[in-house]
């Protein structure tokens, strides 16, 4: 008699969507702060953060609810569902933010990003603006839903491979 397995869908799509309400609060938190458009390392590394934990979460709730026993395999479909699904939250509600909420977060980035510029480096207002027309290239919806969905993806998997080595546990035969 076989026994009812959880889903590694339902899990991916519980914990995602917990990463995704995170995620919004977050980016909430930063526009209330005015840093939304800023980026940088420190945002990157909570963001790291906050994905490791709702993998971490995912992981242990389904080999708990599969009586101890995760495979890799299973492992890794979850914590990169994971982060699937809390990007696409997370990429749509950063498109109501930036083209409703606060339509001009395009120009403070590019703004900052020209001060950044002209602070740390020692580029002429040529290159600089060069660099800033190549980076607005980059800055369509259509290329920031496309990066944020691979990057999701990368860093579910990536992030996902050390706690899936860790906490398999194969089911004896």
């Amino acid at each position: 008699m076989e026994e009812n397995q959880p889903k590694t869908g339902k899990f991916a799509l519980n914990f995602g969507l917990l990463l995704g309400g995170i995620s919004v609060i977050f980016t909430f938190i930063l526009y209330t702060m005015d840093m939304h458009y800023q980026g940088g390392i420190p945002v990157l590394v909570v963001s790291l953060i906050l994905s490791l934990a709702a993998i971490i979460l995912g992981l242990t709730q389904f080999k708990k609810a599969n009586n101890g026993f995760m495979t890799f395999g299973q492992a890794l479909k979850i914590g990169v569902g994971i982060c699937l699904i809390g990007g696409i939250v997370s990429i749509l509600f950063n498109q109501i933010l930036v083209n409703v909420i606060d339509p001009d977060t395009m120009t403070k980035a590019m703004d900052y990003a020209r001060a950044t510029m002209q602070e740390t480096t020692n580029l002429s207002s040529d290159q600089i603006d060069a660099q800033l027309e190549m980076q607005q290239k980059f800055s369509t919806p259509v290329m920031q839903i496309a990066f944020g969905l691979l990057f999701s993806l990368f860093f579910g998997f990536v992030l996902t491979l050390i706690p899936a080595l860790v906490l398999k546990k194969s089911q004896p035969e």
